[in-house]
């Protein structure tokens, strides 16, 4: 891509220094480039709204030139659409299925020049101006739109005579606000936050906000989004900073060789942050253990309130003001990306600030910016291209409730096969089929317990990417080699298939001679990182979506691969907005602007689409890079990117995937222990004090991805199968090994819950405000979950941590501590105990956990007997949910419930009577039940039974007295 360049000269400086301090001001290529943004003034009012007119579905009402259209969808979720044309009401959704509202009851009257629309649980008043707020059937306020803050304005993007679009709702000072996608920003509350929404490796827009008000608002619009203020971000004006001297017009930087900050090289003012140096610059004079720079001094705030900071980096950054660290991250060399902070300044005030960034060899990128305090603290949605607004409003007032919202429009999430709620194995990467083999010969003979392994990219041949035919020099027998992981092994493939495809092969020539990739990319030349051209096929176009699993079919599929790993499918065209937009264009659909969003939901739709039409009795499995609304119903989870091997980052994993499970779909995973290493980490003669940190860095993230949704180990080199770390014998096995066999003994659960996320549209993965929404405490807590409704899970994100601090929810009857049995009040912080191969969790009083047997494989034996383990305190339910585990008999009915109920006061529980049946389930089976306590913790599976069963799937109570 084409390079800026402009001269930095440094008053001191030394040979080995200079051209490296010379390229740092070369602009990177890789920054993130922000189209032009609307004024963040609000239009005023609209005219006079219309005499309104009721049609089947809700009502439409006249607004100026506008029209402006609320649809009842359900008793609790009201489309808002507005535009010039009232075709547009019509549109197809890509995320939205068609609704059927015909059970919903409705009435519709005029008062006062307003028009007031009702459902049994919602009301929605349009004012005399058109502004529309929301209300519960009693009459309470949850959410109104800003007056004059909808606006539709003409824009010409890439050729179209199109909008731009913005809503704005009025923001409630006692509000938390969740949602829209995954971020890499460690954000729980994003509320005063500003978010670009555009898909991105590590970033995934999905436009669902939610609120602990008790709403959520699905933003229909697939291109560009901007969530908050709109003004761009700037560098900090030089007339505001002062060097370390006290002297006006920049900071004082430091250069040190090295990254310790110990060999002081040149120093001079910059009046800005913002350097880069590419891979086409000469390296020879850099030092080869890479360098460290400190900037430092002092900002003048000139008006008072929060100001925004915005680092975009590769490598280590620190950001301190006033002392105050606010920003600690490392990003890879080839990814840089962003990392927010917020301070509270005064007006007239100095402030001391600090930056420093250590580098390693390769291409550096750095900016720092940031915003000035914004007057506007309203709530808003603004795309790029549309034909109008358009959103849905969803009710609950229960956040679950409010997902359900979302699933409801936009489809539910199918069962996933049993074997997937295992463990998966995988590397960067199994350059053989033996190896993989091996690999699972080593977990097999040390009594791991496995399900899955993965094989990443890059088993063709070096020039045939996009064939999916294997290397046949690595991979002889394709067929044989998946036969032996499942027979032999008694394991499962996911295979890594890219939409992506070199020139010549004859993949590509069938795409090509129908006009079915993206050309641009050709067109321009460029080049992979392996140094050959290559394009994306037009996942918007349905033939081409058909080929492209056709393709996967006849070279995968049928060789027996059991899930796949749809990398890159932002798609990775471009390191950047301009690019992605330009290289994507045209679309079937459209523009790429227009389009820009959601790539990720029809390149799944094929996957899911195709397989469940050639195999309608095998479970499809997608596992991709990006996702957008609506992606759950094509049994689409994701991975959270190729994130960094750092303690910060591991912490961001916990809100990137609250976020996203906040956002409306339930499945969500990671590379435990990251992707990308730094290399006092990777090298191979790293010192004993990096290699013991590295173990324990993976031994904590593999605590952690115990309880998410999918337990998933990948990465770069070092390896990370478990013997890797040390051998059987170190902490970090033993730590590891502990918590894949309780995965496994979980099983029961877990697989319940899923059941519920598939017919109830639960969530897994839940944030504190999903069960403690009146708990204000709760609600800004980013580093703490819920696993299903019983587990409260804190992982350990510090290095040598024993002990932290956790924050238990108030909930009638307490906490029990998972590992010891004691029983703790909630509302309240505690300093709860972590060694090594444990990290605090504990269990809401009042659960009921159904646990299995230890397993080495998830198809290896039933469940049973049976351990339920009851935390007395409160009364509780649970619902115990079997299926096959393997095909879609259940969509048919072919599953089976118990239902239990712990009853605090009388001592008893009570196991219901089972419904349902399949074909091959247990028709009576053993239930031992331990009631957790000090004397006998719950978390020793081999504790004796305070009673045992037989049941037969008839009621039964059990009296604990």
């Amino acid at each position: 891509m084409a390079r800026k360049s402009s001269a930095l000269i440094l008053a001191q400086t030394t040979t080995t220094f200079a051209s490296w301090i010379l390229g740092l001001a070369i602009v990177s290529a890789l920054a993130i480039s922000s189209p032009a943004k609307e004024s963040i003034v609000s239009p005023q009012p609209a005219q006079l709204i219309g005499h309104p007119e009721r049609v089947s579905d809700g009502v439409i009402i006249p607004l100026g030139d506008d029209f402006l259209k609320l649809q009842v969808c359900a008793d609790d979720i009201i489309r808002v659409a507005c535009a010039h044309n009232r075709s547009f009401f019509n549109r197809q959704s890509l995320s939205v299925l068609p609704i059927h509202s015909g059970t919903a009851r409705w009435n519709l009257k005029t008062a006062d020049g307003n028009v007031v629309l009702s459902t049994v649980k919602l009301t929605a008043r349009v004012d005399q101006h058109g502004t529309v707020s929301f209300f519960t059937a009693d009459g309470q306020p949850i959410l109104a739109e800003q007056p004059g803050g909808r606006s539709i304005t003409p824009a010409m993007v890439q050729g179209d005579n199109t909008f731009h679009v913005r809503q704005e709702w009025e923001p409630h000072s006692n509000e938390a606000l969740f949602g829209l996608g995954q971020q890499q920003l460690g954000l729980m509350n994003i509320k005063g936050y500003d978010l670009d929404l555009w898909q991105y490796n590590g970033t995934i827009a999905i436009p669902f906000l939610t609120s602990s008000r008790g709403y959520g608002i699905l933003w229909d619009n697939t291109s560009f989004s901007r969530f908050g203020d709109l003004r761009d971000l700037r560098a900090i004006p030089a007339a505001q900073l002062f060097d370390a001297d006290g002297k006006a017009g920049g900071l004082t930087a430091s250069y040190f060789g090295g990254q310790n900050f110990d060999r002081l090289v040149a120093t001079r003012t910059e009046a800005q942050i913002d350097v880069a140096v590419t891979n086409d610059v000469k390296r020879a004079d850099l030092p080869a253990d890479g360098a460290s720079v400190r900037w430092e001094g002092e900002v003048l705030a000139k008006e008072s309130g929060d100001y925004s900071f915005e680092a975009f980096s590769n490598y280590g950054i620190k950001l301190w003001v006033d002392g105050q660290l606010l920003i600690n991250y490392w990003h890879q060399r080839w990814q840089p990306w962003k990392n927010v902070a917020k301070a509270h300044f005064e007006a007239g005030h100095r402030y001391h600030i600090k930056f420093e960034w250590v580098t390693e060899s390769g291409g550096q990128t750095l900016r720092l910016l940031w915003k000035t305090p914004s007057q506007d603290k309203a709530t808003s949605l603004w795309s790029e291209v549309g034909e109008g607004t358009d959103y849905y409003f969803c009710y609950g007032p229960a956040l679950d409730d409010v997902i359900s919202g979302y699933r409801r429009l936009t489809g539910a999430a199918p069962m996933m096969p049993l074997w997937a709620f295992g463990l998966w194995q995988c590397r960067q990467r199994y350059e053989t089929a033996q190896q993989s083999l091996d690999v699972l010969a080593g977990y097999r003979s040390r009594h791991i317990p496995i399900d899955n392994i993965v094989q990443d990219w890059f088993y063709w041949k070096e020039d045939a990417w996009g064939s999916h035919e294997f290397d046949p020099a690595r991979f002889p027998d394709p067929a044989g080699w998946i036969r032996a992981i499942h027979d032999d092994y008694h394991g499962h493939l996911m295979i890594s298939v890219w939409p992506k495809f070199y020139p010549g092969t004859e993949n590509f020539k069938a795409m090509r001679s129908r006009g079915f990739l993206y050309e641009p990319l050709l067109g321009e030349d460029v080049k992979d990182w392996l140094g050959h051209p290559y394009t994306f096929y037009d996942a918007f176009n349905p033939d081409a979506r058909k080929l492209f699993w056709s393709q996967m079919n006849r070279e995968l599929f049928r060789k027996g691969a059991d899930a796949w790993w749809l990398d890159a499918s932002e798609p990775e065209v471009a390191s950047t907005l301009p690019g992605q937009r330009a290289r994507m264009h045209p679309t079937a659909l459209g523009s790429g602007a227009r389009m820009l969003n959601a790539y990720p939901l029809l390149n799944s739709e094929a996957v899911y689409e195709g397989q469940r039409a050639a195999a309608p009795d095998k479970r499809v499995f997608i596992l991709t890079r990006s996702a957008f609304a609506g992606e759950q119903r094509n049994a689409a989870a994701v991975w959270s990117g190729d994130i960094s091997s750092t303690w910060p980052t591991m912490r961001a994993q916990i809100t990137a995937g609250l976020g996203y499970c906040l956002s409306g779909l339930p499945y969500w995973t990671m590379d435990i222990g990251g992707f990308s290493v730094p290399q006092r980490f990777s090298r191979k003669n790293a010192n004993a004090a990096d290699v013991e940190e590295w173990r324990e860095l993976n031994a904590r993230w593999f605590e952690f991805g115990t309880f998410a949704p999918l337990l998933r180990v990948h990465g770069e080199y070092p390896y990370r199968e478990m013997w890797e770390f040390g051998g059987e014998s170190h902490p970090a096995f033993q730590a590891e090994l502990k918590f894949d066999r309780l995965r496994y003994r979980l099983l029961p659960y877990i697989y319940s819950v899923a059941g519920d996320v598939s017919q109830h549209n639960s969530t897994m993965m839940r944030a504190l405000a999903m069960d403690f929404r009146s708990d204000t405490n709760a609600l800004d807590v980013a580093d703490e979950f819920m696993f299903g409704r019983a587990f409260l899970v804190c992982p350990v994100t510090t290095y040598q941590a024993r002990s932290r601090s956790v924050y238990l929810p108030q909930h009638e009857g307490g906490w029990h501590d998972f590992w010891t049995g004691a029983l703790v009040k909630g509302g309240q912080t505690i300093d709860a105990n972590a060694p090594y191969d444990a990290i605090p969790i504990f269990v809401k009083a009042g659960s009921i956990i159904p646990t299995g047997p230890e397993l080495q494989y998830t198809g290896e034996k039933a469940a049973d007997p049976m351990t339920l383990l009851v935390y007395p305190g409160a009364d509780g339910d649970f619902s115990f949910y079997e299926d096959n585990g393997a095909d879609y008999s259940h969509e048919k009915g072919a599953f089976t419930r118990i239902p239990m109920h712990w009853d605090e006061n009388a001592r008893t529980l009570t196991i219901g009577e089972r419904t349902g049946s399949f074909k091959g389930m247990l028709k009576a089976r053993t239930f031992n039940v331990v009631i957790s306590n000090t004397n006998s913790p719950a978390s020793h599976f081999d504790s004796k039974p305070d009673q045992t069963i037989k049941y037969t799937g008839h009621q039964m109570t059990l009296s604990f007295e």
